[in-house]
């Protein structure tokens, strides 16, 4: 399916909301006055998100272009056609592709705003240290499943699942972001039992990752995270898995390759992710595959219960010890479902760790998620959290006027420049 053709001329650049070193995105509005049969782009909301690479920038990783265009391929193929024409989400939980544009300097795509930001920021939002309540660990971790299981349909390990790279929609519902780091994988992996194989596979590629921060409005209070229902426990099956990589960020993100392209996108022996979050066979540097994204399910229901991660160590070489050699320590000694899942999901051996098996199935059938209805998670009205209105933002935007914002090929071409002013925007970034 053709993407629409953005027109760089009719977009105006709100606030750069992050940058990284694969890029950087800007909250932008579009001077569309609405659906004309004229109107080269009538399918954008008031406000986007708009994502730029600078083909040519010094500061660009080798790689960075391949990466980009392959985040790019893969945005599309999750986006579908709805019966009117428009683009539309093919899965409530990951992003649809708006539009894309390239110039001679640039790459640009556009993807709907998520104006919750993550739910890292939200965690901390609270304090340092604070922890989501079991409810809303569910709520969280079932949307999630969701999104994993539809990537693994699609034959994609995802590769970077953290806390900052799950923003929240408006709607308080989960958005998983930044897929420069995933790969295409051959059949050989086992994904979710339940998925539907694409009617074309995806290439093989690799690419780094983003982030985002912003502001939420609890609605529910967070409860602490101890009062868990206790369970029996639930046996799991095996499978093994393969393909490998990691990357530091502010809590660091490695990426650097060991092999190149993996050979009929079966294995990776690349080393990415995010130093917390890597799973033991990463750090042997075995090769991985989907495995991979339900021990990073893992680490994040660790955090999202007790607010850290469970094998931080003092430097990254104790980390990698611990993820390797130390068993989960669970505070307080307490035993129900949440800690069972995670003991299951932290299996150092990819064969024996929950959802090695039958994918997807066998972690939606856990008890921690006893009672949750799979088919209807996206028509849950009152989410945990909820952002604050967009209204005022919205109205701020329309304030701006016809010539109000800057453009983004502006902001670039004054960075070119010898330093003498700050370029528009630049408070409260975030790295992605």
């Amino acid at each position: 399916m053709a993407i629409m053709e953005l027109d760089l001329d009719r977009l105006r650049a709100v606030r750069v909301i992050g940058r990284g070193a694969m890029g950087t995105v800007f909250l932008v509005t579009s001077r569309c006055s609405g659906a004309t049969t004229t109107d080269p782009q009538p399918c954008l909301p008031p406000l986007f998100a708009l994502k730029v690479v600078e083909k040519h920038s010094p500061s660009a990783k080798p790689d960075s272009d391949r990466r980009a265009r392959w985040e790019l391929n893969l945005l599309s193929r999750l986006s579908s056609a709805g019966g009117d024409g428009q683009r539309s989400q093919s899965h409530p939980f990951l992003p649809s592709l708006l539009g894309s544009v390239e110039t001679p300097e640039l790459l640009a795509w556009a993807v709907p705003f998520c104006s919750g930001g993550d739910l890292h920021a939200l965690r901390h939002s609270l304090s340092p240290d604070a922890a989501f309540s079991p409810t809303a660990i569910r709520f969280y971790l079932s949307e999630l499943v969701a999104a994993l299981a539809h990537l693994h349909s699609l034959r994609i390990a995802y590769r970077d699942l953290k806390p900052e790279n799950v923003l929240l929609q408006s709607s308080g519902h989960i958005t998983l972001t930044d897929f420069d780091l995933s790969r295409h994988l051959s059949t050989s992996a086992s994904p979710s039992a339940s998925s539907t194989a694409p009617p074309h596979p995806l290439p093989p590629e690799n690419r780094p990752r983003r982030r985002h921060r912003r502001q939420l409005t609890r609605i529910f209070a967070f409860g602490a995270a101890s009062a868990y229902a206790e369970a029996d426990h639930h046996r799991h099956h095996l499978k093994k898995a393969r393909s490998a990589r990691v990357s530091p960020v502010s809590r660091r993100r490695i990426s650097f390759s060991t092999s190149g392209t993996a050979g009929g996108g079966e294995r990776s022996f690349s080393f990415v992710g995010t130093e917390e979050y890597v799973s033991p066979e990463v750090v042997r540097g075995e090769g991985h595959g989907f495995a991979v994204d339900w021990w990073a399910l893992g680490v994040l229901a660790y955090e999202m219960a007790y607010g850290r991660t469970p094998f931080k160590g003092r430097n990254r070489k104790e980390t990698f010890r611990n993820v390797l050699t130390r068993p989960p320590e669970f505070p307080g000694g307490r035993r129900c479902d949440l800690t069972d899942l995670i003991e299951r999901l932290l299996a150092k051996d990819p064969a024996r760790r929950l959802g090695s098996a039958a994918g997807a199935d066998e972690v939606r059938a856990h008890p921690f998620f006893r009672g949750v209805r799979w088919e209807i998670l996206a028509k849950v009205t009152r989410p945990p959290f909820l952002p604050p209105p967009e209204e005022d933002l919205e109205a701020a935007v329309i304030g701006l006027g016809e010539d109000g914002g800057f453009d983004v090929r502006d902001y670039f071409n004054g960075l070119r420049q010898p330093a003498s002013q700050p370029s528009p925007s630049m408070g409260s970034l975030t790295e992605f």
